[in-house]
């Protein structure tokens, strides 16, 4: 059979990956629509490059209902300067840039969730053309991968920074070295759920260092969780000698999420009410919520139990719950 070959990239960069100093612009990819009729998404970039030296990739805005990421990207984008850089930056503040502008977790134009769109596919929806074209254009690049997440409108999280367990333990290792560097309040060795098509997968797979963050939740970001963020990426480019600078000392507790019981999910719908809070110690067996049927009154609430013991990491966010939402995360503190 002949070998199979993708189409060229739609997106056009107006900035040279290659060129020293700093750039800003955009990653323009064409859209035709009623309002425009030759008209393009406009995803801002900004590369800051000086020399030779390793290349750290930073997103944020994967999911548009997230903004710790976005805050720390746009202010760095518009801070850093090229002769405190060794090396070379890639700044995309909002990966999933109609989402981000919706203020939505998945783009309004495809329903597309780029975290699960990976390898993507240069002639499919937009969404699948933007993962395509980090897929083959802006992860070979990169050295270092750090990509910005918080719960969104959905879930809040205690603020930790994460890496995966790898099979190959040296990239392992040099990613939890970031993560430790980034210096949040609480670092992760994180689980997935579904680890088909994220970003995460694509670049481990190609052997990149990646670490991720989950830095809050609700819709928005704190004074403290902009904070984290910032301080965060600015650590980590300090830590794989990209910027100029000690990378600011902080103390972590580490988690660990070990296996599926880490997550419950709720069997029905209706109003939730929980008994534990962000941080607080849960037993095995303990009720961390209620979930009370909201179409009459007398009727006996479902209650939702830890299927394991440690701290709570993450909780539903909004005071409706509907069958088959997260409920709750639980990790264990390692040191």
């Amino acid at each position: 059979m002949p070998e199979c070959t993708l189409r060229p990239s739609p997106i056009s960069p107006t900035v040279d990956f290659s060129a020293d100093g700093v750039q800003h612009g955009f990653l323009r990819l064409p859209y035709s629509r009623d309002d425009s009729a030759w008209g393009s998404v406009m995803i801002p970039v900004t590369v800051v490059k000086n020399g030779e030296g390793p290349t750290a990739l930073l997103t944020g805005g994967n999911h548009g209902d997230e903004y710790e990421g976005p805050i720390a990207l746009f202010d760095l984008a518009r801070t850093l300067k090229a002769e405190n850089v060794t090396g070379r930056v890639i700044i995309v503040p909002a990966m999933n840039y109609s989402a981000f502008l919706s203020g939505t977790r998945t783009s309004p134009i495809d329903k597309g969730n780029m975290n699960r769109s990976f390898p993507g596919a240069p002639d499919g929806t937009v969404t699948q053309k933007i993962a395509d074209y980090f897929q083959r254009t802006l992860l070979p690049l990169a050295d270092i991968v750090l990509d910005f997440h918080s719960g969104g409108k959905t879930l809040d999280f205690l603020p930790f920074c994460a890496a995966h367990i790898l099979p190959d333990k040296v990239q392992e290792a040099k990613a939890f070295d970031l993560v430790r560097a980034f210096g949040a309040p609480w670092s992760m060795k994180m689980l997935e759920i579904d680890a088909v098509g994220m970003y995460d997968t694509a670049a481990e797979d190609m052997g990149k260092i990646f670490i991720t963050t989950e830095l809050g939740g609700g819709g928005t970001a704190t004074a403290k969780s902009a904070a984290i963020a910032k301080t965060g990426v600015a650590n980590v480019l300090k830590a794989a000698g990209l910027l100029k600078g000690t990378a600011a000392a902080a103390q972590t507790t580490w988690l660990d999420m070990p296996d599926g019981n880490c997550f419950s999910f709720a069997e029905d719908g209706g109003l939730i009410e929980f008994f534990f809070d962000l941080g607080d110690d849960v037993k095995s067996g303990d009720i961390v919520a209620r979930i009370y049927p909201v179409g009459r009154t007398g009727a006996q609430p479902l209650e939702v139990k830890a299927k394991m013991s440690g701290i709570l990491t993450a909780r539903h966010f909004p005071g409706l719950v509907k069958s088959g939402d997260c409920v709750s995360v639980l990790a264990t503190v390692i040191g």
